[in-house]
């Protein structure tokens, strides 16, 4: 028997556009830089609120940021529709690995936000993606949220493991 699945555990890798073709063959939005790996390793995903399990059959990219899936079980074009809208998960196992200065996104939630003279600014709150770069929001104690773009320009150090981001403000920024 598996072991009950966790939010914590799982990586959203999409969204389900609708139907292709006939067939109940999937079409996924894709949020994943690495369809080739995903193509070559993953085997079992998991839809919506109630992460239902789908065996995944084949996967191919039809175009950037486009994924065709064909799952198991799901068998006409009526019933790919009803997922229509619906969130698709993996295990984070099933990830690809990280490289070297990767991160997932979700890791960043809650990472202390210091100034490199050690002045602490805040606490990231949320991420904001505007398919340049990301966008840090810091709830900040007694005044508005802060936006502090993930460039290098800003941001001197992200540790993970301290669970700390150290920045380099300019004017107008804070």
């Amino acid at each position: 028997m598996q072991t009950p699945l966790s939010p914590d555990d799982l990586l959203l890798i999409g969204v389900i556009a609708g139907p292709f073709g006939v067939k109940g063959q999937v079409k996924l939005k894709s949020f994943t830089d690495r369809p080739d790996y995903l193509r070559r390793n993953l085997r079992e995903i998991f839809v919506g609120k109630k992460l239902v399990p789908y065996t995944l059959t084949k996967l191919h990219e039809h175009k950037p940021g486009l994924l065709i899936l064909t799952l198991r079980d799901l068998e006409t074009r009526e019933a790919v529709d009803e997922l229509r809208g619906c969130e698709v998960f993996i295990r984070q196992s099933d990830a690809a690995p990280l490289g070297t200065d990767e991160y997932y996104l979700h890791d960043l939630i809650g990472l202390q936000v210091l100034t490199e003279a050690n002045q602490e600014i805040g606490t990231v709150r949320e991420i904001i993606e505007t398919g340049v770069h990301e966008v840090l929001i810091v709830s900040r104690p007694g005044q508005p949220d802060a936006l502090i773009p993930v460039v290098r320009e800003f941001v001197v150090n992200l540790d993970l493991a301290a669970r700390q981001v150290v920045i380099r403000p300019i004017e107008g920024l804070l």
